[in-house]
């Protein structure tokens, strides 16, 4: 038996979210898929993706704010300082150029990888996340 099975979303811990909006939209031009208000947790349904991405391509974010102590000390460290999350590009050149315009930090400028053009940015939080354009010949698993 064969299953078909996809990463749909990957949570996100925010303090807020119309500030986690406020850079993933309006910084990064990502799309929001869906922002349902949940009364009985008091909570938001919040999923974003990449502006250019189908509705089925690659993973998208849930925005989950801090509820806790303990999550909101997560806020921006995630993975204990590694890479977090992979955004993917057919020009890296051009969405490095407009990133950096729009006021995203990057801690390391494109360089040149075997998978492909590699730059890290940070999120308004701190998470780091690698914006890459893969080169086809030597990247299985890219954009």
């Amino acid at each position: 038996m064969t299953a078909h099975r996809s990463l749909g979303l990957v949570a996100l811990v925010v303090r807020e979210y119309d500030e986690a909006l406020d850079f993933f939209v309006g910084k990064l031009g990502f799309s929001v898929v869906e922002d349902t208000y949940i009364p009985e947790q008091d909570k938001r349904w919040v999923v974003i993706r990449p502006a250019a991405a189908g509705a089925s391509a690659g993973a998208h974010l849930l925005l989950a704010r801090a509820s806790t102590p303990e999550q909101a000390a997560r806020i921006g460290d995630q993975t204990g300082g590694r890479v977090f999350l992979f955004l993917f590009t057919d020009n890296l050149a051009r969405d490095h150029q407009h990133f950096t315009q729009q006021g995203v930090v990057f801690v390391r400028e494109p360089q040149v990888q075997p998978h492909g053009t590699v730059a890290v940015f940070e999120d308004l939080y701190g998470n780091a996340w690698d914006l890459i354009e893969p080169n086809a010949a030597n990247c299985s698993w890219g954009g």
